[in-house]
């Protein structure tokens, strides 16, 4: 694996990240640079820093290219720390060609709104929705920008939190979004070449 990107350390987003390391070899790991002082996190370090794994840490403006593939840091905003860590999540774009893809990680409404005012953010083939479907990540503005054709939803099935939120997926509908979520459907997995994409 060319690169590992966690956006934030909250468990549900490093957790399954412990067995990646054990299993696979990576060339890099990338982070917003926060740190977690629960033991799961230090045993995730751990195995970055015993595998002689390259760390680096993701700011806005940053620009990663793997091949053909590149990927453009969109958050978190240089010298800004939210006191949500949602907020400071790392929000990537992803250009191969003609397909555009964005990945929200937890960011919440402010950050949403505030990226929508990016020109670099529209006309997106595909979105991962913010915060599992969380009625406090995707923004209208936000969907509005973007313009997504396909949005898919990463959440647990019969999860405590009521995500996806009837607003959110609501919302999504207004804009005739085709929504693919992960409690309903397991892996889902889009394929491009760089000029069409298709869901296998």
């Amino acid at each position: 694996i060319e690169l590992v990107i966690l956006s934030h350390p909250e468990k549900d987003h490093y957790g399954g990240l412990i067995d990646v390391f054990k299993n696979y070899k990576v060339d890099t790991f990338a982070s917003n640079g926060h740190e977690s002082g629960s033991l799961d996190y230090q045993v995730l370090i751990n195995e970055v820093g015993g595998g002689g794994i390259d760390s680096v840490t993701l700011i806005d403006g940053m620009v990663l290219r793997l091949g053909m593939i590149y990927l453009d840091i969109l958050n978190p905003e240089v010298n800004i720390d939210y006191k949500n860590p949602n907020d400071n999540g790392v929000v990537s774009l992803l250009g191969y060609g003609k397909f555009k893809a964005i990945f929200m990680a937890d960011v919440e409404n402010m950050v949403s709104d505030n990226l929508s005012e990016n020109t670099k953010i529209q006309h997106i083939d595909y979105i991962k929705v913010n915060h599992h479907g969380s009625k406090n990540g995707l923004s209208e503005k936000l969907l509005q920008a973007v313009e997504p054709s396909i949005a898919i939803i990463s959440v647990g099935a019969k999860n405590t939190y009521g995500h996806p939120h009837s607003e959110i997926l609501n919302l999504l509908e207004k804009y005739n979004i085709k929504v693919l979520r992960t409690d309903q459907l397991g892996d889902v997995e889009i394929e491009s070449d760089g000029k069409i994409w298709r869901l296998e």
